[in-house]
């Protein structure tokens, strides 16, 4: 496959990563100071929305560099591979990650929308549900490219 027909999915990749990095230096820490700020007696929600925020980062870009590594499978024809398969397995687990992360932090996301106004809770929702269908999408393509791959090694020893 020629080199360039990914490079739209691979530049796609950089620019998804670019916004999450921006929301990581500068709203995360706006965040935890202000989850400190709402609850000064307790001086633990500064720092368990960090580790639910940075936590659910770590998993995110490396899924991205997973999925930058399967469109560089595809380019160099390597995409019916086990490293194609294991790429995806890596983005399911990436994706399970980041989808356990917030469900395990959304009690403590729920505490600090009763105190805004507009209640924000549903934002934690709507990433723990976009996490679980990218990992049931990676979950459905790893087994249908196993499956091809079994039936070109099957091929391959019938000729």
């Amino acid at each position: 496959m020629k080199q360039g027909t990914t490079l739209f999915l691979k530049i796609a990749v950089i620019l998804i990563g670019i916004p999450v990095l921006a929301l990581c230096i500068f709203l995360v820490p706006k965040i935890g100071n202000f989850a400190g700020e709402l609850y000064p007696d307790m001086t633990y929600m500064k720092s368990l929305v960090f580790i639910v925020m940075y936590g659910a980062a770590l998993p995110f870009y490396f899924a991205l560099y997973q999925a930058f590594n399967l469109l560089r499978y595809i380019d160099g024809s390597k995409s019916f591979s086990e490293l194609s398969v294991k790429a995806l397995k890596n983005i399911k687990y990436c994706a399970i990650t980041i989808s356990g992360l917030y469900v395990l932090g959304s009690p403590l996301f729920h505490f600090i929308a009763k105190k805004i106004d507009p209640p924000i809770g549903l934002v934690g929702l709507i990433i723990i549900f976009a996490s679980l269908v990218i990992a049931v999408f990676a979950a459905v393509l790893q087994k249908l490219l196993k499956e091809a791959i079994d039936i070109k090694s099957e091929n391959d020893l019938t000729v």
